[in-house]
């Protein structure tokens, strides 16, 4: 199993990690434009994520736009089905929630976690 945690909080980031590590190998990106180029090279390498976990407000790139960046990879690749992708943010709009999962996002978590919810998400969508 492969996660992407991209996070540019570093105390979200760490907690992430050490919620998620049991779960499989994590890479770690601090912006969305090194979060599109660590999935675009998990791909050339053919070791895709099986999970991203993704926050909105992220330097460089937002998370918006890195999922959409995401999903031309994966169409552009022909990828069947797509990476399951978990929003994770402060941010609790309706518009944003509504636009990521128009993108295909299979869960929207709000900070802070509620660890137990969340992992149950994960759990749904890995197994």
């Amino acid at each position: 199993m492969r996660i992407l945690i991209a996070e540019d909080d570093f105390a979200t980031r760490r907690f992430l990690l050490n919620l998620l590590k049991g779960y499989g190998q994590c890479d770690l990106t601090v912006d969305g434009l090194e979060t599109v180029e660590a999935f675009m090279l998990a791909h050339k390498e053919n070791e895709p994520y099986d999970l991203v976990c993704l926050d909105i407000m992220m330097p460089k790139v937002d998370g918006s736009e890195a999922l959409r960046a995401i999903r031309e990879i994966e169409k552009d690749r022909k990828v069947k089905e797509g990476v399951k992708v978990i929003i994770i943010s402060a941010l609790d709009e309706k518009e944003i929630v509504t636009d990521s999962f128009s993108q295909g996002t299979v869960a929207y978590a709000v900070k802070p976690l509620n660890t137990e919810k969340f992992l149950s998400v994960v759990e749904k969508f890995l197994y």
